[in-house]
């Protein structure tokens, strides 16, 4: 039974412990999506305070694929020598760094003066981006377009090329982003998805661009190389079986079998934000049971991101649940230093109250770090 310091394997992966920082749009790329300075040095400090494995903040794999300004970017060449430096720098401190992939779709946050933005054409698409269906997306009010099977062949090579470039740049891994309701988790979903071609309809169909992004990447970068797939418990935390018409529990676990079949190494299971309203003030992981169910089911790694901020919780459930890690984001923003802290024998819980107050403003800033260091 694994503990929290026990080396974390995952294809040719070997990290130093189980603790995973999960994917955090940190907002600290330029315009065009190259790593910043202020980024790379928040990897570092990361990577410095014990953590096994950095999972970068998504980065988008076409140009019209930003889901938020500050985001970055790997859709060409030009982002190698950036990220081999980054990359660099995170292994001197002795951790693993794997970089998330992402195509936006309608959830994008556009900026006033995106060149996205389109005159709507009667109830027609608002944004020259690509969607399952044209469909408003609810959080943005973006009507996107309808893609055609071209285009979606197109985005799986997309994902793949940029995948080749990770690996390239040394990265550890990749992590396909399906999850949070980004273009690849809306195709799940039979609210954003409305096709009537062989990408919509049926579960296997509505799953059929995430398998073929995945087999994409893995086929650019050939067997044992990491490659991780973030996934939706469900959608929404208050309709675990989908009656809403979101992704439920029992689809998400079918669709991780899929996935895993098209190439997945590592399963990254998350969900619905406002779950953790709903689980925090019991002290316990957001979607740790799901977790546990998609883990005996696979015979990959599978690990559970979100609500880790007691030592004792988490070594329980790894001892328990046959999960392989867990994914924190919200208690190393707070203190970065809390895996080399635990590890020290200092068992103290994250003073991390999910305040949500780091989502705010770029890089991630916490009103707890101080109390943290004190």
């Amino acid at each position: 039974m694994p503990s929290l310091y026990d080396e974390l394997c995952i294809g040719v992966l070997v990290a130093r412990n189980r603790a995973i920082r999960s994917a955090t749009a940190e907002s600290l790329a330029t315009r065009d999506g190259v790593p910043t300075p202020q980024l790379r040095a928040l990897y570092e400090e990361l990577a410095a305070g014990g953590v096994g494995t950095i999972i970068t903040g998504y980065a988008y794999v076409a140009p019209g694929g930003k889901p938020s300004e500050g985001a970055l970017g790997i859709y060409d060449d030009s982002f190698l020598g950036e990220y081999r430096g980054l990359v660099e720098a995170v292994h001197a401190q002795g951790a693993a760094i794997v970089l998330q992939l992402v195509y936006g779709g309608s959830k994008s946050k556009l900026a006033p003066d995106d060149a996205r933005r389109i005159a709507r054409p009667g109830d027609g698409p608002n944004v020259d981006i690509l969607g399952a269906s044209a469909v408003e997306n609810p959080k943005t009010h973006l009507v996107p377009r309808e893609a055609s099977a071209e285009e979606l062949a197109q985005l799986a090579r997309s994902f793949g090329d940029a995948a080749a470039r990770a690996r390239a740049c040394g990265f550890d891994g990749v992590e396909v982003h399906v999850a949070h309701g980004y273009l690849l988790s809306q195709f799940l979903s039979a609210r954003f998805n409305e096709r009537i071609d062989e990408y919509g309809g049926s579960l296997r169909n509505r799953a059929r661009l995430a398998c073929e992004c995945v087999a994409a990447v893995r086929a650019a970068v050939g067997e044992g190389y990491p490659v991780f797939a973030k996934v939706n418990s469900c959608d929404t935390a208050d309709d675990p079986e989908g009656a809403g018409g979101g992704l439920g529990e029992d689809e998400s676990a079918q669709v991780c079998a899929w996935l895993v079949e098209a190439g997945t190494s590592c399963i990254d299971v998350s969900g619905d934000w406002h779950a953790a309203t709903l689980r925090a003030e019991a002290g316990e992981p957001y979607f740790a049971q799901f977790g546990a169910r998609v883990a005996r089911a696979l015979e990959v790694p599978v690990i559970v991101t979100g609500g880790w901020r007691d030592r004792a919780v988490v070594e329980r459930h790894l001892s328990n649940d046959g999960i392989a890690g867990v994914g924190m984001s919200r208690p190393l923003i707070c203190e970065p230093g809390l895996i080399s802290r635990w590890q020290s024998g200092d068992d103290r819980p994250s003073a991390c109250i999910a305040c949500g107050s780091c989502q705010k403003a770029p890089g991630v800033p916490c009103p707890q770090r101080n109390r943290a260091n004190s």
